[in-house]
């Protein structure tokens, strides 16, 4: 999983176009993913951001939740971002009674945690691992990671003291206050992310998984 390697992005719902562009500049072959055969073709999977609910009913409509558990199980590498990483959590805190999550970190995450949609904002997060400095991360109707079990690796958190919409925190909503909630994590061949990288053209998040995605391609040759 080289230089033949191929990434699919999952194209049920959610922000597709962005991911796979990014992919692209990175020299990645990339394709949409719908269907179980379409999954079978690629070497690692994004799940991108979008509503995890819908995605979630999605999955079980087109089929691909079972095959995307197996694949996940069997040390596909896969990173989420947003939607992408309540869908790889294995415990939803505030989802739905019906929303069925693909599982695979374990981790405990609340969805919609810093708010609704007007409390999309801005942020500076350091990621261990990743040179450069710290990511201007976009966080839109994003979830948190509130528990992480043995295996997880804590990557990064929301740095400074602001509140969701970037002011100091305000009455009433100390309880959402962004300052160092897990917003990033790994588990061995799996990735997540609150934010969205690829709304930003930083490509450090989506080629640090690129190198994840190669690395377990060499282990599996080996």
């Amino acid at each position: 999983m080289t230089a033949g390697m191929i990434i699919g992005v999952l194209a049920l719902q959610g922000d597709t176009r962005e991911h796979l562009h990014a992919l692209a500049e990175l020299d990645v072959i990339a394709r949409p993913v719908r269907r179980p055969d379409e999954l079978d073709s690629v070497d690692a999977l994004v799940i991108p951001g979008g509503e995890s609910t819908a995605m979630s009913k999605l999955a079980i409509e087109f089929g691909m939740t079972e095959p995307l558990r197996k694949r996940l199980a069997g040390g596909m590498p896969a990173y989420g971002s947003c939607a992408g990483m309540i869908m790889l959590a294995g415990t939803i805190l505030d989802g739905r009674p019906d929303q069925v999550p693909f599982g695979g970190i374990d981790m405990t995450v609340r969805r919609n945690a810093f708010g609704r949609q007007v409390d999309s904002f801005e942020g500076t997060v350091d990621i261990s691992d990743i040179e450069g400095g710290p990511f201007s991360a976009v966080f839109i109707r994003a979830p948190w990671v509130e528990e992480v079990g043995p295996g997880v690796r804590v990557l990064g958190r929301v740095n400074g003291q602001s509140g969701p919409s970037g002011e100091a925190a305000r009455p009433g909503l100390p309880a959402r206050s962004a300052a160092g909630r897990i917003v990033a994590v790994r588990q061995q061949h799996l990735l997540a992310t609150a934010f969205h990288p690829e709304l930003t053209g930083d490509l450090r998040v989506h080629r640090y998984f690129v190198e994840m995605a190669r690395e377990a391609g060499q282990t599996t040759e080996g």
